[in-house]
């Protein structure tokens, strides 16, 4: 009896849902964290008489057929790419991406890694980097005898000291772009790298070509919707439930064929 696999089938797709729900609860609190959402397609059909065939026994066209559905399947895990609310921090060096973009970082590999976890930190020499201690590119170093930071909307980091009158810039902070940001790899600690799907990156200066500005002193939320995600929730855990029905159904007609004298 095909209903047990194609049951089965369901309740795994239910068990798939709950896990990406239960990942986007865990990481209400995660710096721009981004829902995903599990994607769904039906499985193959048993054809068992195709649509537009002449039947044997008049010789007219069948209109619609038979096709046994085999269930479901996983199809994706996509980004909802949706900007986070901004909360306000005070830090200096904590930066919110207000748009589009991706702040890039060296990876311990030497390989780049992209964020929109603005929470940066500084190191014994003054260097600018993530939360992970990975240098922030293109790598800055804050003078140790600097007194405050300023960085603007385009990403220009200043320095003000007590024996100057004007800020010195250090550098400026750029953001990378990607034609498909669903396409990226996340690797954990809020970094993300290329792929194939991704396209190549594009850097840019930040309010320019499409990318999002920078805002010092917030960062950007998490964007889960903890009602939505409760809402998933119970769909999922229904939907899990009507499909062990179904194999409870099922052993119940076979516990009858079995049973016939």
């Amino acid at each position: 009896m095909k209903a047990l696999q194609i049951a089965a089938s369901g309740m795994a797709a239910q068990q798939m849902r709950v896990d990406v729900v239960s990942n986007n609860l865990a990481n209400m609190s995660t710096t721009g964290y981004n829902t995903r959402r599990a994607e769904f397609a039906d499985l193959h059909y048993q054809q068992l008489a195709r649509p537009g065939t002449v039947s044997a026994q008049d010789g007219s066209m069948l209109p619609t057929g038979v096709q046994l559905g085999l269930g479901v399947r996983a199809s994706a895990v996509s980004v909802v790419l949706a900007q986070g609310s901004l909360s306000a921090t005070g830090g200096d060096l904590d930066v919110a991406i207000e748009g589009k973009g991706y702040l890039e970082v060296t990876l311990p590999s030497g390989a780049t890694g992209y964020t929109r976890d603005g929470g940066l930190k500084r190191t014994g020499d003054g260097l600018i980097v993530n939360a992970e201690g990975f240098q922030v590119n293109p790598g800055i170093t804050i003078p140790s005898d600097a007194t405050s930071l300023s960085i603007n909307a385009q990403g220009e980091v200043y320095a003000y000291f007590n024996t100057q009158t004007q800020p010195q810039l250090l550098g400026q902070l750029s953001l990378t772009g990607f034609t498909n940001d669903k396409g990226l790899e996340a690797i954990g600690s809020n970094l993300f790298i290329e792929t194939p799907a991704s396209g190549p990156p594009s850097q840019g200066t930040a309010g320019q070509d499409g990318l999002g500005t920078l805002r010092q002193g917030y960062l950007e939320e998490s964007s889960v919707d903890a009602v939505r995600e409760v809402t998933e929730l119970i769909k999922a855990q229904r939907g899990y439930e009507l499909n062990a029905k179904v194999i409870t159904a099922a052993d119940q007609m076979l516990s009858a064929t079995t049973q016939l004298r």
